[in-house]
């Protein structure tokens, strides 16, 4: 009896229980392919804080621009240079230095 029960047992999973969990988590997988209304909203949400966060900016820049007229022209500056020093390091490891006997 077990040598008949153990091939049927195999070839049920092979053919029917393997396929059927592979199709039935397909189908939820494409189901929920796309974002939610939740997930919609909160990016929407997030967008309008963004944007009113870079109005914000916006605003503080034309008030440190009023005050002072020349700080965006060092702020620059800085960032240029960090860049140039960023640029300059070596991006590949150091070399071995050669045994000399």
């Amino acid at each position: 009896m077990d040598d008949i029960f153990l091939p049927i047992a195999i070839v049920g999973l092979l053919f029917v229980a393997l396929p059927w969990m592979v199709l039935h988590y397909l189908t939820r997988w494409k189901s929920n392919a796309g974002i939610s209304r939740e997930d919609e909203a909160l990016l929407d949400d997030l967008h309008d804080m963004a944007r009113r966060l870079d109005e914000r900016l916006v605003t503080i820049e034309r008030i440190i621009a009023a005050d002072d007229p020349n700080w965006k022209d060092g702020r620059l500056a800085d960032s240029a240079s960090r860049r140039r020093i960023e640029d300059s390091s070596p991006e590949t490891p150091p070399r071995r230095r050669s045994r000399s006997s």
